[in-house]
């Protein structure tokens, strides 16, 4: 999950969990204000029924209006309470009301609405009298319906705004981190192009930018440095290696060696060769690295791999090895030192890791080309083309399969392995660019 998506989703669920809290202490506020302004009112009320008495002497008439209803009841002296209540009131019908009631066919003369009532006593003489004085308060509710619904409203627009306003600005804010992370996707250290520097008025983004400048410069310094030496290493070790090679065919040539001397020049001499074939790797590898081979031209893939297969066929047959193919027409514009360096490679691996009487089989297609061979036991794909990494009793440089999978990158192609008894199979897969 990218950290955009999940800052804007956890900054929307705490909105809208802040939103739900706030909006219902808000309407509990509201509620208890208007109820509380409704208990004043049937104070007045009570009030006024308190100065009549104590101004006649004698009960007010009942009072009822389609907002307000004040009832009188004999009870026993003392047994009053008095109290604020939530109750029913009771609507009569007026002119339009009975006009709805005759359309929508309710029954009765009125209707029940929710209500706020308040209990209390008074003496008139000696008698003791219970007051219940009631008004409507389906004009609050109604109120408190708008208020909220008003307030929900506000808060859905805002939590909207809040959406696309992170969208939107939150993006453009993080397009310098995007710009970064495309250069150094694409950052290679043996390329010459470093990472630009960010037009950006963000601190973070600025400080990040100069430490991955600093991290690739240094990156690219250290890879200078040694693709330097080993070249330097590489040509070095030439000439001391063309001279040992000199001497030890000059000294095979001499005569009088007894049979333990003879084998030991031939080990010294086949160390050398491979200690030559080493050298030559290494210096092969460089330059497909660093893409210094730069002579391209159109191959006939299919006449390539013939021809190779021609040339191995000696070795193929010292081994009793069976070779099958099948190869359709491809062509690749590419070195054709490379190429060459490439099927040759993977044929000399298939030849290696097979056994006497074993069997190779290559298949070309216009999008890969296969090459099968027996062997005894399996190697994890994630080592195979590992540097130096060879099976025991290889005599390879175990550079092989790494330079072959460089030159399929240097060609834009693909190069796997699988095992799958009793066939070893590496495919080069073409036309990724």
């Amino acid at each position: 999950m990218k950290l955009l998506t999940k800052y804007n989703r956890v900054n929307l669920i705490t909105t809208i969990i802040v939103m739900l809290i706030t909006g219902f202490i808000y309407y509990q506020a509201i509620s208890w204000i208007l109820t509380n302004q409704k208990d004043k009112d049937l104070k007045v009320e009570e009030q006024e029924v308190f100065d009549y008495v104590n101004l006649d002497h004698h009960l007010p008439q009942t009072f009822e209006s389609n907002d307000q209803q004040i009832t009188f009841t004999e009870a026993k002296p003392g047994s009053v309470v008095r109290e604020f209540i939530n109750t029913m009131y009771f609507k009569k019908w007026d002119k339009d009301d009975a006009r709805k009631r005759h359309r929508h066919k309710h029954p009765g003369n009125g209707k029940y609405e929710p209500g706020r009532g308040l209990v209390s006593s008074v003496s008139v003489g000696d008698k003791y009298y219970k007051i219940l004085i009631v008004e409507s308060i389906v004009e609050t509710e109604d109120l408190i319906r708008l208020i909220f619904t008003i307030t929900i409203a506000v808060i859905l627009f805002l939590l909207l705004v809040l959406y696309i306003t992170n969208r939107l600005i939150l993006s453009r804010l993080w397009q310098p981190f995007y710009t970064l992370m495309k250069e150094l996707r694409v950052f290679s250290v043996a390329d010459a192009r470093g990472i630009s520097k960010l037009e950006t008025t963000i601190d973070e983004f600025k400080e990040l930018n100069n430490t991955v400048i600093e991290m690739t410069a240094k990156a690219r310094h250290d890879y200078k440095e040694l693709k330097t030496f080993t070249e330097n290493a590489s040509h070095e070790l030439l000439t001391p290696i063309a001279v040992i090679n000199s001497k030890l065919d000059t000294l095979i040539q001499t005569e009088n060696f007894s049979e333990r001397q003879s084998k030991l020049l031939n080990d010294l001499y086949s160390a050398v060769s491979r200690l030559n074939r080493l050298n030559q790797s290494l210096l092969l590898l460089v330059k497909i690295e660093n893409r210094l081979l730069h002579e391209q031209q159109q191959i006939n893939l299919r006449e390539l791999i013939e021809d190779m297969i021609i040339q191995f066929e000696e070795i193929f047959q010292d081994k009793d090895l069976k070779v099958t193919y099948a190869l359709d027409e491809k062509e690749i514009y590419a070195s054709r030192y490379l190429a060459e360096i490439l099927i040759s490679n993977l044929i000399s691996n298939a030849i290696r890791h097979n056994h006497n009487g074993g069997e190779v089989v290559i298949n070309m297609t216009e999008e890969q080309l296969v090459i099968q061979n027996t062997g005894l036991d399996s190697t994890l794909p994630d080592e195979i083309f590992t540097r130096f990494h060879k099976s025991s009793g290889s005599e390879g440089s175990g550079l092989g399969l790494t330079i072959s999978r460089q030159i399929c990158q240097n060609f834009g192609f693909s190069l796997d392995y699988r095992f799958q008894s009793p066939f070893h199979t590496f495919m080069v897969k073409f036309n990724l660019k």
